[in-house]
């Protein structure tokens, strides 16, 4: 089978999680929609939880091959939650589902290539341990994560963009001075 009808499941698939949540979605449901047969769908996907994770996966791979450096901060932040404010009710969807899992390791991944993109630019030449990176890396990748994760569970009802950019005027000077401090 072509490839064709696995991005007609995955598209019938969002467009069916626009409407209404993961819970009340079944295979069956899938197949009428995009018009074809159980085999069709089985063919592809072992299940509703693997299309999922295609899908979260692709979407992270997508994302990663879009921005292979990062110059600031807060394009990094807004990077990191491009897929949920462009899919807004699909991300509700799926992180208010039994697949959670899926989804928050998509944004772990999403986080920690932003991070690290973002910090190769801000490094540039310093002279900083592999240790000292690895700690700012995980320090930031948590910083971001838990900011989405507190969003997502607030039902996405603030303007993260807008609260980005107040951290990242708050934050104005510190990731430079901590590169400085390690460089040193």
């Amino acid at each position: 089978m072509n490839n064709s009808t696995k991005i007609l499941i995955k598209d019938t698939f969002i467009e069916l999680l626009e409407k209404k949540p993961l819970s009340q979605i079944t295979v069956k449901d899938i197949c009428q929609a995009s018009n074809i047969n159980r085999n069709s769908f089985y063919y592809h996907f072992a299940d509703l939880p693997s299309l999922v994770e295609y899908m979260v996966l692709e979407e992270t791979d997508q994302i990663i091959s879009k921005y292979p450096t990062l110059d600031s901060l807060e394009e990094c932040l807004n990077v990191a939650v491009e897929f949920a404010l462009a899919n807004r009710t699909v991300a509700l969807h799926l992180y208010n589902s039994n697949n959670r899992d899926i989804f928050e390791q998509y944004f772990m991944k999403t986080t920690e290539h932003v991070v690290i993109r973002f910090f190769d630019t801000l490094v540039g030449d310093a002279n900083i341990s592999p240790r000292d990176k690895g700690i700012l890396i995980n320090y930031y990748k948590g910083l971001i994560y838990g900011l989405i994760s507190e969003w997502m569970i607030g039902g996405m009802s603030t303007d993260i963009k807008d609260d980005f950019k107040r951290l990242v005027e708050i934050y104005a000077g510190i990731p430079e001075e901590i590169i400085r401090r390690v460089s040193e």
